[in-house]
């Protein structure tokens, strides 16, 4: 089954989000219930090996994650898009969480990409079946393309399952994982 390890967006983020997606006038917009930060996308991967996965995520040592939106980009070229993202602060904490997680894949069994991690929200999804309106995406871009949020601490990630229909991906959790919360410090 296809397969990937995200990092589930707090609440707070996902309103946000949710309110920015509501001025995008082009392609085809990702259901807020499907927005998230992968980690690490698994392909097909086999019973076994997700198992194996799983049984290291429950034990991999929880570091705090801070999730904070620092702008909006393009995937793909300015002609021919295929994403519409919301860039993550790639902090060091984000980074090692990635590190931990494809290495505890690769250990599983799967064969991973090797490209370079760029932590994003994928907004809108533009193909064959959802083109991109130049003029609507360029408005959009430069009316949000300086969208930011204050850090909003992660509480957990998943594994999850991905089923593609004509309508999009489906995402099914299989499981999911605490992340550590930043300590609280008293005000004053």
């Amino acid at each position: 089954m296809r397969a990937f390890v995200a990092v589930d967006l707090p609440e707070d983020l996902l309103e946000a989000l949710e309110r920015l997606q509501s001025h995008l006038r082009t392609g085809r917009i990702v259901a807020p219930d499907n927005l998230h930060l992968t980690l690490a996308f698994l392909g097909d991967a086999g019973d076994e090996a997700l198992e194996l996965l799983h049984d290291d995520l429950t034990t991999l040592h929880r570091i705090p994650v801070t999730l904070r939106i620092t702008g909006l980009d393009i995937f793909g070229s300015a002609t021919a898009p295929r994403l519409v993202v919301a860039m993550v602060d790639d902090t060091p904490a984000l980074t090692d969480l990635h590190h931990r997680i494809t290495r505890a894949a690769r250990a599983a069994g799967l064969d991973l990409d090797r490209r370079r991690f760029r932590p994003h929200v994928t907004l809108a999804r533009f193909g064959r079946t959802a083109r991109a309106d130049p003029r609507a995406l360029a408005r959009f871009l430069a009316d949000h393309g300086g969208f930011t949020t204050p850090a909003i601490a992660a509480r957990s990630m998943g594994l999850y399952a991905s089923t593609l229909t004509p309508h999009g991906a489906e995402y099914e959790a299989l499981a999911t994982y605490p992340l550590a919360h930043p300590p609280a410090y008293p005000l004053g």
